[in-house]
């Protein structure tokens, strides 16, 4: 990874009423090839440094983009407008087929930066989990 952006990245979450809001800045990088845009970076733990996440966002079209997460816990999550997919999520305590459900994806970026939001819920078994929203801004370091 050259980290030629700066990322920052906003998400919400809302369980019974109750939300919660995690604010991260990292360096990552953003990429264009055969029609789909990549943008990987690290998340590290506010616990240990030394323990991390690779993250990749891979928007396929305006509508479609996918959340990949290696590390101490793993996650395939598949947002795509108006659609509901079954998404794979890894936790130290085993792992588990969750629903995603995209209400909205808006997506302005270019290789100068811009922004991706995204506004989704989470069900287990049907059941509503959480409503959620992430937002994410790139620019290009100077």
């Amino acid at each position: 990874m050259d980290n030629n952006y700066l990322i920052s990245i906003i998400g919400t979450q809302e369980v019974d009423g109750e939300k919660d809001t995690v604010e991260v800045m990292t360096n990552g990088d953003l990429v264009t090839k055969n029609g789909t845009t990549y943008i990987s970076y690290r998340e590290y733990s506010n616990d240990n440094p030394n323990i991390y996440s690779h993250n990749l966002i891979k928007i396929e079209s305006d509508e479609k983009v996918t959340i990949i997460r290696k590390g101490e816990t793993e996650s395939r999550l598949i947002l795509e407008k108006g659609k509901r997919h079954q998404c794979f999520y890894k936790t130290v305590a085993g792992s588990l087929l969750i629903g995603i459900f995209t209400d909205e994806v808006n997506i302005d970026l270019s290789e100068k930066g811009g922004s991706l939001s995204l506004s989704y819920s989470i069900d287990f078994n049907s059941d509503l989990v959480s409503n959620n929203e992430f937002k994410i801004s790139l620019k290009v370091k100077e």
